[in-house]
């Protein structure tokens, strides 16, 4: 379409009319302006709930400057941005009842549990009885099968089984019989990654 075309003739521009408020319509909270309040805007800090009517031009300047913790130290924003982790409501630290506590502790450690709701309870206690003992990964597991032993067995005990089976399998002690000799090589190669992995 050409700009110099007769539908263009017919377009008329007015200039724009200052807006008011008609007499039901909420007005501009800024001083002096009679615009319709059409955007809430949040008073502020100890006003919450409470809100501003602005019109589009003032609630632009009333959010460029708006900062809700003005006024407020360096400390207390650390401990409201902290209180704001958990909602702004009080906690308690758990197990106040030390009396309860140590009773229910004692009871507890001779207690017969049937269906092993407090198995981890008292963990910790068992676990000071316990030596700790590293999970084994499958190869020395199958190495620690292969010599006949579990995965609890220690280093002076994989030796002496060791030594046994060596003594028991060998094609000499077995009068040149050499039927064995698969699984002489088998503990042999389980003994050496055994003593690799520092386990014996």
């Amino acid at each position: 379409m050409e700009s110099n075309s007769r539908l263009f003739d017919r377009i008329r521009i007015h200039p724009d009319a200052p807006e008011v408020a008609q007499p039901d319509e909420v007005r501009c909270d800024h001083v002096g302006c009679q615009r319709p309040g059409e955007f809430r805007a949040p008073m502020g800090r100890d006003h919450e709930g409470q809100y501003f009517c602005f019109c589009v031009q003032h609630v632009r300047e009333y959010n460029a400057s708006y900062n809700y913790f003005n006024g407020m130290s360096d400390d207390a924003i650390a401990r409201y941005q902290k209180d704001a982790i958990i909602g702004h409501r009080p906690t308690w630290s758990m197990g106040v009842n030390r009396a309860a506590k140590g009773h229910r502790e004692e009871g507890m450690d001779t207690a017969e549990d049937t269906l092993g709701l407090f198995k981890n309870r008292f963990a910790h206690k068992r676990a000071a009885r316990e030596p700790h003992r590293p999970r084994q990964n499958g190869v020395t597991l199958r190495s620690l099968h292969a010599l006949g032993l579990d995965e609890g067995a220690d280093a002076v005990t994989i030796k002496n089984r060791y030594k046994q089976l060596v003594k028991r399998l060998h094609p000499d002690a077995n009068g040149g019989d050499r039927s064995s000799e698969d699984k002489l090589r088998e503990i042999i190669n389980a003994y050496n990654y055994l003593k690799g992995v520092k386990l014996a």
